[in-house]
């Protein structure tokens, strides 16, 4: 999952980046309600935590902008005032959902994710395919009783192909899911992550890949 941290607050936005890229989430970052516009007209997000107070362009702005724009991305509003007023209005401008600082992160975690899911309604945050389990929250991936011991993208290019239900899922898709903006369109990160993941899966094979198209579970 893609995530944008739109975050006037260089520590907090650097600190939710760093955690949630543990998580095994592609984060990017912008300071200013301008650089966040700027980041969503180039990129496709799942989610985008927003800041409320941003500055150049307050982040109601930037909320109502990504909600007229029909991209299906969802927001997660961050403010340091929690009265009930500003949820309501936070809420009526669009925002997917609220979350008052100071939080705790697990829980940004979790909403993060809910939100995530929203798009595909009954995708399961346990994902089951034969003998293989996939635990989301959990970050855990088990195949035939055995623990698979994935790095981060790893496990997150799995979520994707496993979420998509045996259709395919492209090259493209999954190096804009699960890379930053940082990632090199041409390069050959998404070939290698998936020769790495088929030997841990192990045998028999579970992912195909289609060629000129991508690959599906």
């Amino acid at each position: 999952m893609r995530v944008l941290v739109a975050e006037d607050e260089p520590a907090l936005a650097g600190l939710i980046a760093d955690g949630l890229r543990r998580r095994s989430l592609a984060v990017d970052v912008a300071l200013t309600g301008d650089e966040a516009l700027e980041r969503l007209a180039t990129n496709r997000y799942a989610v985008v935590v927003l800041d409320r107070d941003l500055p150049v362009v307050h982040g109601d702005e930037v909320c109502r902008r990504i909600v007229a724009s029909g991209s299906g991305c969802r927001v997660l509003m961050l403010t340091a005032a929690a009265g009930k007023r500003d949820l309501v209005g936070g809420l009526a401008l669009g925002a997917d959902d609220y979350l008052a600082k100071p939080f705790d992160f697990d829980e940004l975690v979790a909403r993060i994710r809910a939100l995530g899911r929203r798009p595909a309604e009954l995708v399961s945050p346990v994902l089951r395919h034969g003998d293989l389990e996939v635990d989301v929250p959990r970050h855990q991936a088990v195949r035939g009783g055995r623990y698979l011991a994935l790095s981060r993208k790893e496990f997150a290019v799995l979520e994707i192909l496993l979420g998509a239900r045996g259709g395919v899922v492209s090259a493209e898709t999954l190096l804009e899911s699960v890379w930053d903006e940082n990632a090199d369109p041409f390069t050959n990160a998404v070939r290698i992550t998936i020769s790495r993941l088929r030997a841990k899966l192990g045998d028999p094979p579970l992912i195909v890949t289609v060629p000129g198209v991508g690959y599906r579970v």
